[in-house]
């Protein structure tokens, strides 16, 4: 006699198995995200620290505009794409083989970067490197939505903080030595005609081997996913999301607003070479390698050791205030920048420029994960991603123009205008959504 077919799951009954899985492959998923941040963002980190790619674009092309015309071009690809991302895979049980095939794809813009320097000449390179960080940009943009998700699925909420603190530690210290040895070994003597090519080829490598890392990861099957719809469906759905979820838009909008900050970040180097001089005695616009190095370090060492305590503060009390405390840090290390003098008193507003842009950038990523129901998440992801992209692509072109037309202290007078109003915005209507019923 044929056993009848069991009785279908109730969906409380398939949520207590997803969670007992998420329990069970914690440690396997913990050290693959661990190992994969490790090596991943010690190479992502050299093409996007204020340091490396600024000084390069302004070697070759000797426009300020261009160097923030190249890096707005990153970002407008990074706005592009979020809602592409989260369309992609809402719709399925399992994410990581897309993140697979977005990863490698990111990772050859990088490797293009790096033969551009060696094979083109300095005006072909920037119309190259251009190319490059916008297709660069628009698959960071949807991989900002499939690795978030992806974390959100097998990393509770009350260990995401730990992770990404001692993932981003890891990270920065490699980065860091990294950075520094790039500047002092191969861009000061031009390594292979091409110190930089060199750094960016590295890059490539490293970030090769984290995301060999992702084989490690075991992926559950959450209970219910969402129907398959199109783009365009899915975006005429857009503004009734909003509406229904007053804190979650307010959230984005002030993501959005400290996000105009970014406007400054490229000529944060600039300004340094125009103070202390491509030898450091004064009179040029690019400093040297070895001080490109040594601010390169100061940088990522804080952006990466200060999200150890960020994570621990974002695990304990929600993210709200390490999104109001890392901005202020921020603020404050660009206001500095403004009356620093020597590489010494430039190495500690690169310290905490880089520890504020840390712990930005983990609040306001993990803050998207605690609003709303797991169905519509890719979503919501992707609607923070694409607003915060959207003004990083006008923030640099616009901040390209006003140090242009003005000076780069009224630039950075802008942008940390643009960023008190973020904070004022989040501290008086955004409560911490961890709290909310």
């Amino acid at each position: 006699m044929v056993s009848p077919d069991p009785a279908p799951q109730s969906l409380a009954e398939r949520e207590a198995l997803y969670r007992a899985q998420v329990e069970r492959d914690l440690p396997r998923n913990f050290a693959a995200h661990l190992f994969h941040g490790l090596l991943g963002q010690t190479g992502f980190r050299l093409v996007n620290a204020p340091t490396f790619l600024p000084a390069y674009v302004m070697l070759l092309s000797g426009s300020e505009f261009v160097v923030g015309l190249c890096r707005s071009i990153q970002y407008l690809g990074m706005f592009l794409s979020p809602l592409l991302g989260a369309n992609l895979i809402e719709h399925r049980e399992k994410v990581l083989p897309i993140g697979f095939v977005v990863g490698l794809g990111m990772r050859l813009q990088v490797l293009g970067i790096a033969l551009a320097g060696f094979f083109l000449a300095p005006p072909a390179t920037v119309v190259a490197i251009a190319i490059f960080l916008f297709f660069f940009g628009f698959l960071m943009g949807m991989q900002g939505v499939i690795f978030h998700f992806l974390m959100s699925k097998v990393i509770p909420v009350e260990r995401r903080g730990f992770l990404v603190g001692v993932r981003t530690t890891l990270a920065g210290l490699s980065a860091a030595a990294v950075a520094y040895l790039g500047g002092r070994y191969l861009v000061e003597p031009n390594v292979a005609g091409n110190g930089y090519a060199v750094t960016f080829l590295i890059a490539f490598g490293l970030t090769c081997l984290g995301l060999a890392m992702l084989v490690m990861i075991k992926e559950p099957v959450p209970p219910e996913v969402r129907a398959q719809v199109s783009l365009a469906s899915r975006l005429r759905e857009l503004p009734a999301l909003l509406r229904s979820d007053r804190p979650f838009t307010l959230y984005f909008m002030g993501r959005a607003l400290a996000t105009m900050g970014r406007m400054a970040v490229p000529f944060y180097i600039l300004y340094v070479g125009d103070v202390i001089g491509v030898s450091g005695d004064g009179g040029g616009s690019i400093p040297s390698g070895e001080a490109i190095g040594i601010l390169s370090t100061a940088f990522i060492v804080a952006n990466s050791t200060g999200n150890f305590g960020w994570g621990v503060m974002g695990d304990r009390t929600g993210f709200r205030l390490v999104f109001l405390a890392s901005l202020g840090v921020w603020i404050l290390g660009a206001a500095a920048i403004m009356v620093a003098s020597n590489l010494l008193g430039f190495t500690l507003c690169f310290l905490a420029v880089g520890a504020g842009m840390g712990g930005f950038e983990m609040a306001s990523h993990n803050m998207a994960l605690e609003f709303g129901s797991r169905s519509d998440l890719p979503v919501r992801i992707a609607v923070a991603n694409s607003a915060q992209e959207f003004v990083g692509f006008i923030g640099p072109l616009l901040g390209g123009a006003i140090a242009v037309a003005f000076s780069k202290p009224s630039l950075f007078g802008v942008a940390i205008a643009f960023q008190l109003s973020a904070a004022f915005l989040v501290m008086m209507f955004v409560d911490e959504p961890r709290h909310r019923a």
